[in-house]
Order: structure tokens, then sequence, then C-alpha cells
């Protein structure tokens, strides 16, 4: 992700000239707001477990549990800062002295910086310590998944089914097997186990119903869609993905002022700003061009610092936003080296098509054909790049 290839320069170069950095015009001026109150519970929470930490310096139960809760907080928000903060907590262990609670702890820390191969390195290690970790396999599935390496996350699911409870591994097997062309089946399976969990926890139904919303979505039932989302939103839990994968369905259709609606005050994590900018361009909001200059500035800045975490939206900001196909397809196609999820391959194949280059689809096109993997969409245009 942090290679500066000739693709990524030229993304570079297009956003640095777009979006020049803002400048303070006054003393008084806010830049930006910190996600967390002094005063808030979750700040009262930090407190605590950093003082845990404090007086046992040397335990791992207190610095693993200072930084998931970091994390949390970078899922919750899309703020990467706290998983800054998080490998910080970590820092004082080295491999050897690693309990296999902080080893799971810094893998989810590696994958969140695409450092793929550096967090699988540690999850081995974690289950030759401890062999029944299912975090540690349900992590490694879904690290297989970003990857497109479906034999090996159908592996980690198995070894899931071994340790973990049944909703967790059939949810594990349904995620594989909706990518790879059983669409329906998972669908199935996945509501029916959700069913027979009455005692699923908030998180758990999130997950679940934001995976079947997704599955229902691409067999073309909408309404069905429909009905996981706003479960899923049930609980109130504050999920990025789920926010970001909500967004995309009422885009797509053209149900704009929701989106807004829903994304207000959340223009911290990139890809939610991103969906917010859409809409609010869509509508013809004043604060769509202020949304894609922020954009501009945040996708260029990092650049400059060889932090490239989020290349798809920077692709899809390029493409839709600044109408620029070609850097967009740049930046899609760097993208696609380290992650190739089904997003990867869409705004790969839209950029392609966009920028006039279908041999640039290839890789998309390959996976495509190789995972059968269900969506109209796709398939369309990859009969139109072909």
């Amino acid at each position: 992700m942090h290679r500066l290839s000739f693709g990524a320069l030229a993304c570079l170069a297009v956003l640095q000239a777009a979006a020049a950095p803002r400048l303070p015009v006054h003393d008084e001026e806010v830049l930006e707001r910190l996600s967390l109150r002094r005063d808030s519970a979750q700040s009262a929470a930090l407190r605590e477990l950093r003082a845990r930490v404090a007086a046992a310096p040397s335990e791992p139960g207190p610095a693993a549990a200072l930084a998931r809760r970091y994390f949390v907080l970078a899922m919750a928000d899309g703020d990467p800062r706290f998983v800054g903060y998080a490998q910080a907590a970590l820092r004082p262990w080295s491999d050897a002295a690693a309990s296999p609670e902080i080893l799971v702890v810094r893998a989810m820390l590696r994958q969140y910086r695409h450092d793929f191969d550096g967090a699988l390195a540690d999850l081995a290690l974690a289950l030759q310590r401890d062999p029944g970790n299912t975090e540690a396999h349900a992590w490694r599935a879904a690290i297989y998944m970003v990857r497109a390496d479906y034999a090996y996350a159908a592996d980690e699911c198995a070894a899931l089914a071994a340790h973990a409870d049944d909703l967790l591994a059939v949810g594990c097997r349904a995620y594989v097997e909706a990518t790879t062309g059983r669409t329906r089946a998972a669908y199935e399976k996945l509501g029916a186990a959700l069913k027979a969990r009455s005692d699923a926890g908030p998180g758990e139904r999130l997950w679940v119903h934001t995976r079947l919303a997704e599955m229902a979505h691409r067999l073309g039932d909408a309404d069905a869609a429909e009905r996981h989302f706003r479960a899923a939103l049930a609980p109130g839990l504050d999920d990025n993905f789920l926010l970001a994968a909500y967004a995309d369905f009422l885009l797509q259709q053209g149900r704009n002022r929701e989106v807004v609606a829903l994304l207000e005050g959340r223009g911290r994590s990139d890809t939610l700003l991103l969906r917010l900018a859409l809409a609010a361009r869509a509508l013809g909001l004043p604060e769509a061009a202020r949304h894609a200059q922020t954009l501009g500035e945040r996708f260029a800045a990092a650049a400059l610092r060889g932090d490239r975490l989020h290349l798809a939206e920077e692709a899809r900001y390029l493409l839709e936003l600044r109408d620029d196909p070609g850097a967009a397809l740049a930046a899609a196609a760097e993208n696609w080296k380290s992650q190739r999820e089904p997003r990867d391959a869409l705004i790969l194949l839209e950029s392609a098509r966009a920028a006039r280059a279908p041999a640039a689809a290839a890789p998309a096109l390959e996976w495509l054909a190789r995972s059968g993997f269900e969506h109209e969409r796709m398939r369309r245009l990859a009969a139109e790049l072909r």
C-alpha cells in the first residue's frame, strides 16, 4: 500500500494541485474537533484503562484492553489516530514476550493499516501459543477474504466451527459462500442461524444483519435489504462499515436526503464524508463543494505521509467528484494490489470503463470470473469492458 508507483505519484500530483492545505486566518479558528469529549463515558473508560496500565505496566491484560478499546473507537468513528494510540499501548511487548491476546490485538491494528502480512504473522504466532483462539481464526479469515484467498478463508471458517459458537462459524462460511457464487444459499443459512440464536448480542446482530443486507441487495430484494440495514442500525452502535454500506444502498436508490440525514456530523471518517459529499452534490447543496475540498485535502495529506489506507475511496472521489477517470484508474489499480474485495473490483471496473482503458480492468475481470461473485452491475460492466 505504501509503494509509490507511477500511478500513485500521478494521483498525488492531481490531489496536490486540486487541494492545497488550508491555513487558519486567525488564532480562534477551529480546524478540527476531536471526537471524544473529556466528560464523556468513553473518555472516562479510557482514563480508567490507562490507570490500570500505569499500575501494572508488565501485565499484558490491561495494555491489550486499552488497545482494544482504541481499536473499537477507530472502527466506530473512522479516525485512524485511535489506532496510533493503540499501537503505542502495545509497544513494550516484543514477539517473544507477547501473550496471545497482545498478538491478536496487534494483528487487528496491523490489518487496519493494511499490513496484512504482519497481521497474519502475529495471528499465526498467537495460534501457536493458543490453538483454540477463535478471534485469531476469525481475523485470519477476514484478511484472507480481503486478499481474495477464498480457500484459505474457508479453512479458517472450518477451524472456527471446532471452537466457536454456531452463529460465528455459520457467518464465516456464509461470508465466503456469498462471495463465491452461492449468495442465495448463504443468505438462507445465515438468516436461519440468526433466528436460532435469540440470545445473540447487539454486536453480533449488527454484523449478521449487515451481511444479510448486502446479500439481499445483490439478490435484487431491496425491501429485504432495507429491513436488514434497519435491524443492524437498531442497537444504536456506531459502526463505520455499516453506515458506509447503508449509505451506498441509499445512494444507488437516489435517496440522497436520507444519506445526508444518516451521515450528518460524521465527516471525520473519509469513507463517510465521501458518501455525504456525493449526496450533497446530487441535491445541489452548498456544502457539497466544501465536503469535496476537505476530502481532497485529506487524500493529499495522506499521500504525502505515505498513508494510502483509503485508495478505493480516493479513486471514487477522483472519478465521481473530480471527474478525472485517469487518476481514478491509477488509484484503483494501486488499491487492487493489496485489497481485492468486491467493492475494490467495482471501482476498478468503473474507472477502467470511464478512462476507456479496458485492459486495465483485467485483474478485476479475472477475479469476477474466478470467484463467481453475483452482482448484476459488475456483470454489465464486465460485458462492456470485454
